[in-house]
């Protein structure tokens, strides 16, 4: 049982983790020659993404590809490197995952959205991904390979999460009234990516997040009551103090719907809420330090 991941980021090496615990071998590519030091140090086979013949090599290996890069002005580069790879070697994985985001569906005004939702993304990132959603999708049924998509809320976890930015003296309270979004632990989205390997679906679309979209105010208010810190001061919202990754969160709110992926994978977040996800982190945190 082989992974081959395109891109190994945070979300590739929680995967990783898991899947390795159940006895699987673990292919990623890095660009850097210090990244692929890395990789090989944890365990991982390095691939470079730059090498034609490396990367064919690696997708012949590979019972699941995984695809967590993300697309540019020129499209999904992962797109642009497995199929040529996955043709040259003659490969047929049983089940190819492709990272996208809630933010194909644009702004919703608070309301639920679901995979049968419409897309309507209002950014360049979130028509970025619609578009290698539909590419990813399409090229599978032209070459006959299990596709599934995954789109994703803000993903959270350890070395990532409120904590980081509290204690780092960045983290801001802004209160925009109605304005909530939804998230996920890193370890559940891991789960339901091996849930779904474990039962590839052609043309597959999941939305994974936990079970109830908050404010980012609540959950920094949260965070900070967890470390016995009083929580940064309540500013009413102004997007012009605000970066532009910021203003473009800010202007998106909807409620994504898991039920899908609960009924299909009978997956289920362990961190049902970002509270029990804050309480793990900072448990774990505090065990080392003991």
């Amino acid at each position: 049982m082989n992974l081959l991941i395109f891109g190994f980021g945070y979300t590739g090496k929680a995967l990783t983790k898991r899947l390795m615990a159940q006895g699987w071998d673990v292919s990623a590519t890095a660009r850097k020659a210090e990244d692929r030091a890395a990789a090989a140090a944890s365990g991982v086979i390095p691939v470079d993404p730059g090498d034609p013949r490396a990367l064919a090599e690696a997708a012949s290996r590979a019972r699941a590809i995984l695809i967590t890069a993300p697309p540019d002005a020129a499209g999904c580069p992962g797109l642009t490197a497995l199929v040529p790879a996955i043709a040259a070697s003659g490969a047929f994985p049983d089940w190819i995952g492709y990272l996208s985001t809630t933010g194909v569906y644009g702004d919703r005004q608070g309301r639920w959205v679901s995979e049968a939702s419409a897309l309507s993304a209002q950014s360049i990132e979130g028509a970025r991904r619609v578009a290698a959603e539909r590419d990813w999708l399409e090229t599978g049924r032209g070459m006959g390979l299990t596709i599934t998509v995954f789109r994703l809320p803000g993903i959270y976890g350890p070395g990532r999460s409120a904590f980081d930015r509290l204690r780092e003296g960045a983290a801001r309270r802004l209160v925009k009234p109605g304005h909530v979004f939804s998230r996920i632990h890193v370890e559940d989205l891991a789960a339901g990516l091996a849930a779904s390997i474990a039962r590839p679906r052609p043309g597959g679309i999941y939305n994974l997040c936990d079970d109830e979209p908050a404010s980012a105010a609540d959950v920094t208010a949260y965070a900070a009551s967890l470390l016995g810190l009083d929580p940064p001061p309540a500013e009413p919202f102004d997007a012009k103090t605000l970066s532009q990754a910021a203003q473009r969160f800010y202007a998106e709110c909807k409620r994504v719907s898991n039920a899908r992926a609960k009924a299909e994978l009978g997956w289920r977040p362990t961190y049902r809420t970002y509270r029990e996800g804050l309480r793990v982190i900072l448990d774990a945190e505090r065990a080392v330090g003991a």
